[in-house]
């Protein structure tokens, strides 16, 4: 009996351990899927010419022109260094051959913090979202042309840094409902 208890327990540890680098692994997509974001984001600049009524004039872009894209900016920041603190301690944890989670206190703080900005990033993707589209449709009852044709460069950095931040959301929710399994069985 005592046979079956031990190859029990190294099952259990084994699934524990993989968890934990579970953790680690998403907490690096979450670090580097912001960081992403923020990057595509800051070197999203262009200049051209529009064409209204006849008259060429130039337009420039730049994200730091938005406040939507500065508010993406600065969640992504945020985002990235709680990833960056969050896998650090874990992976440390990992290294030291003990448990990523130490407490279910340690476990409801990370969970709170990953809610807090996964919802963050899904509010500045979603501000950016709106300047993205107004940027490419154009305001429809005025003369204001679809911007994007000019500076399709900006616009596709600005989509693309717009789409890892809605992943970076998602993998924040998921690493939240890890630590809600994690508090259940614990």
């Amino acid at each position: 009996m005592a046979t079956g208890t031990a190859a029990g327990d190294r099952k259990v540890s084994f699934l524990l351990r993989k968890a934990d680098v579970a953790r680690v692994i998403l907490r690096l997509l979450c670090l580097a899927t912001s960081a992403t974001a923020i990057l595509l984001m800051v070197t999203a600049k262009e200049a051209s010419t529009v064409s209204i009524y006849g008259f060429s004039l130039p337009v420039y872009s730049k994200w730091s022109f938005s406040d939507s894209f500065q508010f993406l900016v600065g969640v992504s920041a945020a985002v990235a260094a709680h990833s960056f603190v969050q896998l650090f301690i874990s992976a440390s944890r990992l290294l030291r051959k003990s448990p990523a989670i130490s407490s279910r206190t340690q476990a409801w703080l990370v969970f709170a913090g990953d809610q807090v900005f996964a919802y963050a990033m899904v509010s500045a993707g979603s501000a950016a979202s709106a300047v993205g589209n107004l940027n490419r449709t154009g305001i429809r009852h005025t003369a204001l042309p679809n911007f994007c044709k000019p500076l399709h460069v900006f616009c596709d950095h600005i989509a693309i840094s717009i789409a890892f931040t809605f992943f970076s959301s998602l993998l924040l929710t998921i690493s939240a409902v890890q630590h809600v399994v994690w508090l259940s069985n614990n």
